[in-house]
């Protein structure tokens, strides 16, 4: 769940036991404590943390596939004596579905689900902040909207939120960055009334204010939430869908960025910012970039990412590599099903489990725990608001960012901007604390602030930074010059040139195209292979430049740049981003140069650009959503024609005519395009792309065989939630399927693998289905499976009924039981999977699981 749009939540769960909770493998440098129990914190699907140390938990009993109102809230917690341990609470506020907060002074910052009074259907999802100006811990009166329609409301009304939208964390340039679920946005609306729609997943930042929205990265699905780091990189951990399964990718952000999911994820592969690493099966959530100067060095300075699926909170070792990074993910903190993380002033991480609290959340089950350095001492931090400029000024220049940013804030409050610059002036500072100083001042000063930033590009220690902080602000653009960005892409370094492509994307002057265009084109752009899966997940650090070069053009709309250099010496970037610009200039323009060139290879790839132009992605209007298994074929989902398909058409036919013995590679060009063009069609014409999700009518469907094989875990959900189900069909499944040689039912047969014979008093349908699903994710507390490998070359596998100092004691899945001497052990491993396997239901109808999930919640005490 974290956030688990509770969709990322996808990955799955066993709790067969009451009690089941997976124990931690906890770093030894840290002490964990209980902070809360279900009785005051269940279902958290989020948290955030007061400087000061007072704990804002998201408590969320509607789930990602509930859809009534009023079972959301925001508590504060409060440890008076520092030992760990809540000692009160506070009801916050009442909001639903709340997926991100943020606490800034006053202001509690509030992502959820809007829900109307009159019809109890959701809304949509806003971005909202509450004030506490009395102190009391509750919030004064009802929120102020910042944004509104920040999700799909046809899809939230249907499903829930489990594609929606999700957490929000504010980097030290003072935005709130969203993540942003594949559900997307239709006319999202900021404070100033700014409209953004935005077809599938991303990265959306919007002022504190809740002015100046715009969209930072897209192409994701599900990303619950971002991991900041104190030099403006961002991090995410979020679900894919490779046609066949969801996977994992650590992924690093980088503005106006194009990531690919679904339409290019596949196929187009080589115009997109791949992930830097695909982690297999789990389910990524909350996010935190650890830099707090009392914890320990071999866990600080690294993004720290939440996975759902796997119970598990990673840290990611990135390490630079051109303007983007390698990486190595390592297990750190072990927790069930874990949703969120944050850090306070004083190197306090709490964090949240939803501890098989299931889809639709549950009263009883979720925690928050807290973690410190084993020789961490409390050590209050300040109230900012009694705080003098000097003092802030200090906490600017500290090496915790908790400090950092929020004396940023406070200096920016109070207009001041002169202890700003003296700190990003001192050349004795470390780097994180000028880049701290660089950005307080621009937002403190201004318009008035660009002289001194422009001064900072001279100095390379903290160019890169002063560009990005120059045009950051799209409201003083006017006044910032393009030199400086122009000087930028002469640098050696390649994080410099980077922020100077994107800055000049974002001044939009239509005289520094040609410059963009001498951007070169690695080798590595190559369209994958016919029908095979391009890398979406391998670091690619040459194509990141080209890349952002293409989008600062297309965003500025260089279609006269672009054609003009389709026969220049870089002709591999114009054409590029021409694919984009669906111009009729664009289109005449390819199709002039293609018949003056002499270059065969150069009018192959002309050829290739028109058929990419023959078609464009419709206007999203927030009717359909492509599901959870989309058609990744691409290069478009809901493709259309306009004005300049008949030239093209036209073109294409013509030139298919002059060679016939070419037809076939106009058949691959038009398949590979999805251009439909009849001329050129296959004896089999293939399927177009479906232009909405089709509604799905459970009655007919719901017999069908293997369709819960192929179908989603929260779509299987939704199916198995909807139908009652026979319990004495469930019972001879129960055999049938095999459950029997595992499982015991009756407490007179021989003890096998858990029992079921009342299953019904520990878990909901939801959670048996669950378990049954997907039994992988967390395993049974006692039922671990064991492998013993003993003296005389014997090994065993089970679970550990009986333990002594003298021998131990297992059984096999089977129910086979086995005494090993301790003496006689050689070696002993725990596994990480569950003995049953996956798949076993994949096979069955919807009614068919329905009925054995029936069946078994009949199984009470």
């Amino acid at each position: 769940m974290k956030k688990i749009s509770l969709s990322l939540i996808y990955v799955f769960t066993v709790f067969i036991s009451a009690s089941a909770q997976r124990s931690s493998t906890n770093p030894p440098e840290l002490t964990i404590t209980r902070f809360s129990g279900p009785d005051v914190t269940p279902s958290p699907a989020c948290l955030a943390v007061a400087p000061t140390g007072e704990v804002y938990v998201g408590v969320d009993m509607i789930g990602s596939l509930g859809k009534d109102p009023g079972k959301g809230r925001i508590l504060k917690l409060i440890d008076k004596d520092n030992d760990g341990k809540m000692d009160e609470h506070i009801d916050f506020a009442e909001v639903d579905n709340p997926r991100g907060i943020l606490v800034l002074g006053k202001q509690v910052f509030v992502l959820h689900t809007t829900f109307s009074k009159e019809t109890k259907k959701a809304t949509g999802m806003a971005l909202v902040v509450f004030e506490d100006k009395d102190g009391d811990g509750k919030a004064d009166g009802a929120p102020k909207p910042l944004v509104e329609n920040l999700s799909n409301t046809k899809y939230i009304q249907e499903r829930g939120t489990d594609h929606a939208t999700n957490g929000i964390r504010m980097g030290i340039d003072g935005w709130i960055y969203i993540s942003v679920g594949d559900f997307g946005f239709h006319n999202a609306t900021d404070r100033s009334g700014k409209k953004l729609t935005m077809l599938g997943g991303g990265v959306v930042r919007v002022r504190p204010d809740g002015t100046e929205m715009e969209i930072f990265t897209h192409g994701t699905r599900n990303v619950y939430d971002v991991a900041i780091d104190p030099y403006m990189n961002v991090f995410t951990r979020e679900n894919t869908n490779d046609g066949g399964g969801w996977n994992v990718r650590f992924s690093h952000h980088i503005q106006s960025g194009e990531y690919g999911y679904p339409v290019l994820f596949q196929h187009f592969t080589d115009e997109i910012l791949p992930a830097l690493v695909d982690v297999g099966g789990g389910s990524g959530t909350g996010a935190l970039f650890m830099s707090e100067p009392n914890w320990p060095e071999k866990y600080n300075n690294v993004p720290m990412m939440a996975d759902w699926g796997r119970s598990m909170l990673y840290i990611h070792r990135v390490t630079p590599d051109g303007p983007t990074f390698t990486q190595k993910e390592e297990e750190f903190i072990q927790l069930a099903q874990i949703t969120d993380l944050d850090v306070d002033g004083s190197g306090r991480l709490f964090l949240s489990a939803w501890d098989g609290a299931g889809y639709s959340g549950s009263a009883s089950k979720g925690y928050v725990i807290r973690a410190v350095p084993n020789d961490w001492t409390y050590k209050a931090f300040p109230d900012l608001a009694k705080a003098s400029v000097e003092e802030l000024a200090g906490l600017l220049r500290s090496a915790s960012a908790v400090a950092r940013l929020n004396a940023s804030q406070e200096l920016i409050a109070r207009g001041d901007k002169q202890a700003a610059l003296a700190i990003a002036s001192d050349v004795t500072l470390p780097l994180y604390t000028r880049i701290a100083g660089i950005y307080t001042y621009a937002q403190a000063a201004g318009a008035e602030g660009i002289p001194a930033l422009t001064a900072f590009t001279k100095d390379a220690a903290v160019r890169e930074y002063a560009l990005r902080a120059l045009a950051d602000r799209k409201g003083t653009l006017s006044n910032v010059s393009e030199e400086p960005f122009l000087e930028g892409l002469k640098d050696t370094s390649s994080r410099v040139r980077a922020a100077a492509i994107i800055g000049l994307g974002r001044l939009g002057r239509i005289d520094a195209a040609t410059a963009l265009l001498q951007t070169p084109v690695p080798a590595s752009f190559v369209e994958p292979a016919k029908d095979v899966e391009g890398p979406h997940a391998t670091p690619n650090s040459a194509i990141v430049l080209p890349h952002l070069a293409v989008q600062a053009l297309v965003s500025m709309h260089a279609v006269d740049a672009a054609v003009a250099g389709i026969n220049g010496k870089n002709s591999a970037l114009a054409l590029w981003t021409l694919r984009y610009m669906h111009d009729q200039k664009a289109v005449s323009g390819l199709i002039a140069a293609y018949t003056v060139s002499k270059d065969a290879k150069l009018k192959k790839q002309i050829i290739t650009t028109l058929a990419r132009l023959y078609k464009k992605e419709a206007d999203y209007d927030a009717s359909w959503w492509w599901g959870t298994r989309p058609d990744s074929h691409g290069p478009y989902y809901k493709a259309v024609l306009w004005e300049g398909s008949p030239a093209i058409e036209k073109f294409l036919q013509k030139e298919a005519l002059k060679v016939p013995a070419q037809k076939q590679y106009f058949r691959d060009l038009d398949a590979r395009h999805r251009m439909d063009i009849a001329a050129f069609a296959p004896l089999k014409k293939a399927e177009p792309v479906a232009s909405k999700e089709p509604k799905v009518d459970l009655e007919k469907i719901k017999n069908k065989k293997g369709q819960v094989g192929k179908a989603s875990i929260e779509d299987v959900l939704i199916a198995v939630n909807n139908l009652k189900g026979d319990p004495a069909k469930g019972k001879l499944l129960f055999t049938a399927q095999g459950c029997v040689a595992c499982h015991s039912i009756n407490k007179g047969e021989k003890m096998k693998g858990p029992f079921m014979g009342q299953i019904g008093s520990i878990m909901n349908r939801e959670q048996i289905t669950e378990s049954i699903l997907k039994p992988n994710a967390s395993i049974s507390q006692g039922f671990s499976t064991v492998t013993i490998t003993a003296k005389g070359g014997k090994s065993y596998m089970g679970f550990v009924t009986e333990e002594t100092a003298a021998r131990v004691v297992l059984r096999d899945i089977g129910g086979n039981v086995y005494t090993v001497k301790a003496s006689d052990i050689l070696s002993r491993k725990e596994m990480k999977t569950s003995m049953m396997p996956p798949g076993l239901a994949n096979a069955l109808s919807y009614e068919e699981l329905a009925s054995l999930v029936t069946f078994l919640a009949q199984q009470k005490k």
